[in-house]
């Protein structure tokens, strides 16, 4: 049963990651947690592959705009799992465009808002958010931080629940 602070659904849609960092000996076997407060969810393991694509949503109840972090693992067998790196991105930018109630009748792909890369965030270029589909979503591409290198592809959409 939803709460009554509930503000909605955040679908985070991992799409991939590129140009990973190896943790194993010539390659590494990554996998997504995404984490916000105390919700924590996660990819699958994609076996032997810097540039791995999950193509997985995953799902979190929003109550407060929280920042979203996202880790990427190196998943081991017999020992603990390697750390790939890092990511937080801010939820307010989404959020206010969610908050503005559009008309359904936008034209699909209609740009409400865009966030571009800084020092404080892990954009790698401009995001968008956009109108697609009659709901508002993002597309970003996060730089890992704490990690020679790699980039993942999110894309966040929004549920309403009424």
């Amino acid at each position: 049963m939803p709460s009554d602070s509930l503000l909605g659904l955040l679908k985070v849609h991992v799409h991939k990651g590129v140009n990973l960092a190896i943790r194993d000996l010539r390659s590494s076997d990554p996998y997504v947690i995404i984490q916000m407060g105390k919700q924590k969810v996660k990819t699958r393991v994609v076996k032997r592959n810097l540039n791995p694509v999950w193509d997985e949503e995953l799902t979190l109840a929003i109550e407060e705009p929280l920042p979203v972090r996202l880790e990427v693992y190196d998943w081991d067998r017999f020992s603990p799992d390697d750390k790939m790196g890092d990511a937080e991105f801010d939820l307010e930018p989404f959020l206010e465009a969610v908050s503005m109630r559009l008309d359904r009748h936008l034209p699909y792909g209609t740009i409400i808002g865009s966030v571009k890369p800084t020092r404080t965030n892990c954009l790698a270029e401009k995001s968008y958010i956009t109108w697609t589909g009659g709901r508002v979503t993002q597309n970003m591409v996060l730089r890992l931080r704490n990690v020679e290198r790699g980039e993942i592809e999110v894309k966040l959409s929004w549920i309403d629940v009424i």
